[in-house]
């Protein structure tokens, strides 16, 4: 089947497969094919956590989710499950298809996977030569000649075949629903609807990329003494035991969302935030794309994830082991994070809470 020139594609699958901040930082591209390609129609591939972010991005109009076996973290998959994604795909009848990676990632098990399922047009970033499962290669200069911002490579990728964004922030959208819920919700345990407070989201699904509890509990202290903000913590449901253990160790006033926010209620808390205090992950891309000031504890797992065109104050102690790629520190210490000292992180907070005066949410 031959690849139909990319400005015809009007049925455009776009494909991400790892988590939800992976997505987010993909949205200004989708929003370059959804400026380049009036009237398409634009559906997401993605992991369950990936597709959790589908409802808030208003360049897609659906989403499919898909853990596929090749992506880290996934479940063992017998052979039949590929081979149903493959039919539920070639019924879809798309055009086109986008396959956005780290560099770190090969596409092609993804390329395969649309090529089985006879859409024509393929792209993709790759390092080898992928032969016809891509109709259109773009060779990958990461890392050997630069390391892009994933942002900016996922924008370089679809800007090869001519589709180019009005603007590059990251899509995500709070409904009004969640809005109202978040502003009941604080109201319940003491903040205002224009009162400033700090936002608190201690968890990640790695552990390589988690501040130490005790530390987190020490900025929580130090920074009920400086300030006269309320403190909440975030978390999800697998988090509340972590939430729990850091209140109890901080041993002062701190409130407790976790357990209670699904994808648009934290996009939510975080849109109604101060500040935004995060490991790196999905919640720190969250509120880049809502404009949330952020100081991000960046694990030094990887270089090209840092909070996009927000104000933010990125956190980190420098190791000669950087940029291992591993959920889990082969090390064993962790030291990227667990030598910030907590002071350096309560000023990071502190030269951020001007932003306290902006416009709240309503």
């Amino acid at each position: 089947m031959n690849a139909m020139p990319w400005e015809h594609a009007r049925n455009v699958l776009c494909i991400r497969l790892d988590a939800l901040g992976d997505v987010l930082m993909c949205t200004p591209a989708m929003r370059a094919i959804k400026e380049s390609l009036p009237g398409c129609r634009l559906t997401l591939l993605s992991s369950p956590s990936g597709a959790a972010a589908a409802p808030y991005i208003a360049e897609l109009d659906a989403v499919i989710e898909y853990p596929a076996p090749w992506i880290k973290g996934s479940a063992m998959q017998t052979g039949s499950g590929g081979a149903a994604m493959i039919a539920l795909l070639a019924a879809q009848r798309f055009d086109a298809a986008v396959i956005f990676t780290s560099y770190s990632q090969s596409a092609l098990p993804a390329a395969l996977l649309c090529q089985l399922a006879g859409i024509p047009a393929r792209l993709a970033h790759c390092r080898e030569n992928p032969y016809q499962l891509l109709s259109t290669w773009v060779a990958d200069p990461e890392p050997d000649e630069q390391v892009r911002h994933e942002v900016q490579r996922q924008l370089d990728l679809v800007a090869s075949v001519g589709w180019h964004a009005s603007c590059s922030k990251l899509s995500f959208s709070v409904p009004q629903a969640d809005l109202a819920w978040v502003h009941a919700r604080l109201a319940l345990i003491g903040i205002g609807p224009q009162q400033p407070f700090i936002l608190f989201h201690p968890g990640a699904s790695a552990l390589s990329r988690r501040y130490p509890a005790p530390q987190w509990a020490a900025v929580l202290r130090e920074l009920s003494q400086r300030c006269d903000w309320p403190l909440v913590l975030s978390g999800d449901t697998a988090e509340i035991g972590l939430v729990d253990a850091i209140r109890e160790l901080s041993g002062v006033a701190v409130q407790s969302l976790a357990g209670q926010l699904d994808v648009g209620r934290l996009g939510a808390a975080i849109s109604r935030a101060s500040v935004l205090v995060s490991n790196n992950t999905g919640p720190a891309h969250i509120a880049a794309a809502l404009g949330t000031p952020l100081v991000n504890l960046y694990a030094l797992t990887n270089p090209q994830h840092t909070p996009w065109h927000v104000d933010s104050r990125l956190l980190f102690h420098d190791v000669p082991c950087r940029f291992c790629y591993k959920s889990t520190c082969p090390q064993g210490h962790n030291d990227c994070l667990a030598k910030v000292r907590p002071e350096r992180v309560v000023e990071a907070v502190r030269s951020l809470m001007w932003h306290a005066e902006r416009a709240v949410p309503t």
